[in-house]
């Protein structure tokens, strides 16, 4: 592989599919959250040209529409994380899933923690 592709390739497995975990009915970004972000922003300030997709996901409790908008949050706050530490806006996009697209099909605590969350894309 060339010396670009090999670059690049490092970019994708630095921060593509980075996860980030939320409380049931929440948008805060956790502590934990905030550290993984200041690590995909160093990333994103390293290689100027790389946008993102950051997408909101939630568990399958309330309602279709409100997890969709509660996913929105979800992805708008790491979003607005992300800009506060000088990313450009304009290089991340947002989606929300909602409970859509879970990870794990349980119908117990373990199982919804898994699925709100936020996920950044390449």
């Amino acid at each position: 592989p060339s010396k670009a592709a090999t670059k690049q390739a490092k970019i994708d497995v630095k921060i593509d599919g980075y996860l980030s975990y939320f409380d049931y009915d929440s948008a805060v970004l956790s502590q934990q959250t905030l550290s993984g972000l200041l690590f995909v922003a160093d990333h994103l300030k390293s290689y100027p040209a790389v946008q993102i997709l950051i997408e909101g996901h939630c568990d399958e409790r309330g309602t279709a529409a409100y997890n969709l908008a509660l996913g929105e949050r979800r992805a708008t706050a790491a979003k607005n994380f992300l800009v506060s530490l000088g990313i450009a806006a304009s290089r991340i996009r947002t989606i929300s899933y909602g409970e859509e697209r879970p990870v794990s099909m349980g119908q117990d605590e373990s199982a919804w923690s898994l699925n709100r969350r936020v996920e950044i894309l390449y």
